[in-house]
């Protein structure tokens, strides 16, 4: 074998191995978050090869630039890659082609709603109605609770919201148990 190829098979071990780490790093939470969103294992896998091309190829440039967690900056990838692809296969109807009588028997069961809301307190109650009932901006709703940044009322937020999915979750509840 001539320095050439040896060379040349040395590369090709290094980028093999290269992508063998990127994939144990992050191909996991890539198809977790793939299964989440309604995708199989096909189209995680799918998903993942794009974006080691992507971002192999951002690597490679001669413009790099400094990728400080590259399972981050992979599962990012992965997620504006699955977002675009489950955009442009959804086929947005305008609503005024249907017919608006038959909505009424799928009413959302207002009482259950609450009753779950309910569960994580009445501050969060406050908080959540603040955010999504009233559309209040966040500065506004962190003045208004006395939270000491607009951080910390996203973070309360999201903590409410944590504790009404726990609450669903220990019920085994779908979107279906709140339909009437």
């Amino acid at each position: 074998m001539t320095a050439k190829n040896n060379n040349r098979f040395l590369k090709v071990e290094l980028r093999e191995a290269f992508f063998i780490t990127l994939y144990q790093k992050a191909f996991s939470p890539v198809a977790r978050y793939v299964a989440r969103m309604g995708g199989s294992l096909e189209e995680a896998q799918d998903i993942f090869q794009d974006t080691l091309v992507i971002y192999y190829e951002k690597v490679t440039s001669t413009q790099a630039e400094i990728i400080i967690n590259e399972k981050a900056y992979l599962v990012g990838i992965a997620k504006k890659i699955w977002l675009q692809r489950y955009r442009a296969s959804c086929k947005n109807e305008p609503l005024n082609d249907f017919d608006t009588a038959v909505v009424p028997d799928e009413q959302l069961a207002t009482d259950k709603i609450l009753y779950y809301l309910e569960t994580a307190g009445k501050k969060c109650m406050e908080l959540l109605k603040a955010y999504y009932y009233d559309r209040l901006p966040v500065a506004n709703v962190a003045t208004l609770f006395d939270y000491s940044s607009v951080h910390t009322a996203t973070v309360a937020k999201y903590k409410c919201l944590e504790k009404v999915r726990e609450t669903v979750k220990q019920n085994s509840l779908n979107y279906a148990d709140f339909i009437e």
